[in-house]
């Protein structure tokens, strides 16, 4: 499964395993941290992380950015394996109850930080994504899945509520109503029910390779590299802040996240790249 990854963090659900590649547009900060989740070390373009267990320890990863891209050689991807369904019950029959509300909320600071990346992220779920599974997915900005995935917030089934995010982005998502009738029957969906709800936004038919979900998630994620990285940040800064108020409001946020991008060298790059008829060369700046 080492493919080139093009910058705009992706996370995929193939399988009962889950993938995190992070490609940064903008700065994620000298050292910038998953509190308790995955590990990745600086490797250029691309950290791609399969696997996601928040008991796991600390995680560290390095920023790098820019859409100077020529060729997909270029591009470097970091994996880290793990299994991975959302919660591991096995484990959690272990815990007694003063246990289990810190472990929650170190898995919904993590899903949190993912849902905060300042990149474009794309879930792609190839398998099954159940429980915080999904929650992952949810956090991220675009999913696609393949027609024979499963997803669903199934923890009523278990006497408990999702606790990373689901109650909230769900709705969010797919309306509240909807949203209820999912989360109170813990039903599961295939890819193609999911699309019909507008859980996802692609369902495609799965391949011999088990992956069509991540292919189609790599494509766009290659639409998105040409794009100028400070714009991509605030762009969806400004979708993610504007959903959450009103009207009037999300217009101001909108105005404040333009005027980011006037000062950059990349705003002037992209008029003489316009003008002088070529491929912009946008550097973050």
């Amino acid at each position: 499964m080492a493919v080139a990854v093009a910058p705009g963090a992706l996370v995929s659900l193939r399988g009962c395993r889950a993938r995190l590649a992070a490609a940064c547009y903008a700065p994620l900060g000298p050292r910038w941290r998953l509190p308790g989740s995955f590990t990745g070390p600086q490797v250029g373009w691309a950290i791609w992380v399969r696997g996601w267990t928040p008991a796991a320890g600390g995680t560290t990863l390095r920023r790098g950015y820019s859409s100077e891209l020529k060729t997909e050689d270029e591009l470097k991807v970091r994996y880290l394996e793990e299994e991975n369904r959302g919660a591991d019950l096995k484990e959690r029959v272990k815990m007694n109850s003063s246990e289990i509300g810190p472990f929650v909320s170190k898995i919904r600071a993590v899903i949190n930080e993912i849902a905060n990346l300042p990149v474009p992220t794309i879930a792609a779920i190839d398998g099954l994504a159940l429980g915080g599974g999904l929650e992952l997915a949810l956090a991220c900005d675009i999913r696609v899945a393949a027609s024979s995935a499963k997803m669903g917030l199934v923890e009523t089934k278990l006497a408990i509520i999702p606790g990373g995010g689901g109650t909230q982005r769900l709705p969010r998502a797919i309306g509240m109503s909807l949203a209820k009738e999912l989360i109170f029957s813990a039903r599961v969906l295939d890819g193609q029910e999911a699309k019909a709800v507008g859980l996802i936004s692609h369902v495609l038919e799965q391949n011999q390779e088990g992956d069509a979900a991540y292919r189609k998630a790599l494509d766009l994620a290659r639409e998105f590299l040409p794009q100028g990285p400070v714009a991509m940040r605030v762009a969806k800064l400004a979708i993610n802040q504007g959903m959450e108020v009103d009207l009037v409001t999300g217009l101001a946020i909108e105005e404040a996240c333009y005027a980011q991008t006037i000062p950059t060298k990349d705003r002037l790059e992209g008029l003489l790249a316009f003008k002088e008829k070529r491929s912009p060369r946008y550097k973050g700046e």
